[in-house]
């Protein structure tokens, strides 16, 4: 019988883990091909997530693990954490409120059995239940990060996945500290098939996710896959200097063809200087974001730091 290793993020989640734990064993009593080995990943939760996950592992320590965090590290590193722990023959990544369908991993383990993929992913076919700005936008991130990497990124795909060694070991081989995973399993490549399935609202709880947060996350993928925001300083760089010059010229030839004429247009003028000041001040704070994911970077330090684990 093989073994799934399943890695389980949470960040403030007491009151979805045991209602967790139970579907999965569902879905495990239900066939005799696989049985589970769980990370728990405490992101450093202000709640009794820690507890909870104690009690659980105290109850199945055969099967169930637990690294808590010294604080909030954030998905990204939790996620890493659980890399660097699995032993299984395949890996799965999962969210602990259920809108990740547990009964898909019968279907997932039997298309890595069949040597055909490399991972098998989850992509959400609508957003019912979801916040309908939040919906908006997710759905033009896939649109612009797609147009502006090379990395291609499945529309509305999840986390979810179900993969072989072969490429966790691939993943755990980029070591960056600012992480994008939904970028970093497209990047490293491999045979990937995407499961459709129709969204499904958290069974307990509240998310930590809010607009800010995912415009911060969208951001930090696009950054870390695209060089196209520095290419669109450079280019408006270069067409407003040619503008410039210009104006310049014509500025010259009237005052040599009208020597004597007045001085108008402060409007136009002051709305060109706000302009071309405002679009200074993007590409500024563009170069800024990379210089700060540089300056993240060098400094080498470590992506979590672990308080317990058992």
């Amino acid at each position: 019988m093989k073994t799934i290793s399943v890695i389980v993020p949470c960040y403030n989640e007491e009151e979805s883990i045991n209602l967790y734990y139970d579907a999965m064993t569902k879905v495990k009593n239900d066939t005799t091909k696989f049985k589970f080995e769980y990370w728990f990943i405490d992101d450093g939760s202000s709640d009794h997530t820690y507890t909870v996950l104690k009690d659980l592992q105290a109850l199945h320590s055969d099967e169930v693990h637990y690294i808590s965090f010294s604080r909030n590290f954030g998905k990204e590193a939790a996620l890493y954490a659980g890399l660097n722990e699995v032993k299984g023959d395949y890996t799965a990544v999962m969210d602990v409120d259920l809108q990740d369908p547990p009964e898909m991993l019968l279907e997932m383990f039997d298309d890595l059995e069949s040597g055909e993929y490399d991972c098998v992913g989850t992509a959400r076919m609508d957003r019912d239940g979801e916040n309908s700005i939040i919906s908006f936008f997710s759905n033009g991130f896939y649109g612009v990060i797609n147009k502006m990497s090379q990395t291609k990124i499945i529309p509305g795909a999840r986390d979810y996945r179900l993969m072989t060694r072969q490429m966790v070991n691939a993943i755990l081989s980029m070591t960056e500290y600012n992480r994008f995973s939904k970028g970093i399993f497209s990047w490293v490549g491999f045979r990937t098939k995407y499961l459709p399935y129709k969204n499904r609202e958290r069974v307990a709880g509240k998310t930590s996710w809010n607009f800010w947060k995912l415009l911060k996350y969208a951001i930090t993928g696009i950054i870390d896959f695209s060089e196209r925001p520095l290419m669109f300083a450079t280019w408006m760089g270069i067409f407003f200097s040619g503008v410039s010059v210009l104006a310049i010229i014509a500025i010259i030839i009237r005052k040599l063809v009208f020597p004597l004429s007045s001085v108008t247009g402060w409007a136009s003028m002051v709305s060109i200087i706000l302009l071309i000041g405002g679009i200074q001040l993007l590409s500024i704070g563009i170069l800024g974001e990379y210089i700060g994911k540089i300056f993240l970077e060098v400094k080498k330090r470590p992506i979590y730091i672990i308080r317990e684990k058992k």
